[in-house]
């Protein structure tokens, strides 16, 4: 089984809204992805942040947590374990930049977990990011 590392992001913009992105036309995700050999999950979350909803102006509010989900990964079972942080952006405007993830929208916090396509990415949205939320 291969394992794998993602880091990515809650992106919450100044009305609340939390980005979410397509990914290769089929799937709604939070903008995350691999992490790269030699790179921190905190660099990888700003970098798949920036690539997949345009964001560069970031303010880093916490560390979200991780949790692990299996998956297929190069055509073999993968076992991912994905670490998400809680991010502010002024800027409203989502462009994302990667061919592969052609969409960003931004979402109500209370309409977020049915978006997700990933049940694991839905449940740990609902039970460790919108009580956070919720608090600020």
């Amino acid at each position: 089984m291969l394992c794998s590392q993602a880091a990515g992001g809650v992106v919450v913009d100044p009305h609340g809204r939390v980005a979410v992105v397509r990914q290769r036309a089929r799937t709604w995700s939070l903008p995350k992805g691999h992490v790269d050999p030699g790179e921190g999950v905190l660099e990888a979350a700003r970098r798949e942040i920036h690539e997949e909803c345009g964001l560069a102006d970031l303010e880093l509010v916490r560390e979200l947590g991780s949790y692990t989900r299996l998956g297929v990964g190069r055509g073999l079972a993968e076992r991912k374990t994905i670490t998400l942080f809680l991010f502010r952006s002024p800027d409203a405007d989502l462009e994302p930049l990667d061919p592969a993830n052609p969409e960003a929208r931004w979402v109500a916090p209370e309409s977020v977990a049915e978006i997700l396509s990933n049940p694991a990415d839905g449940r740990f949205f609902t039970t460790h990011v919108l009580p956070v939320l919720d608090e600020a």
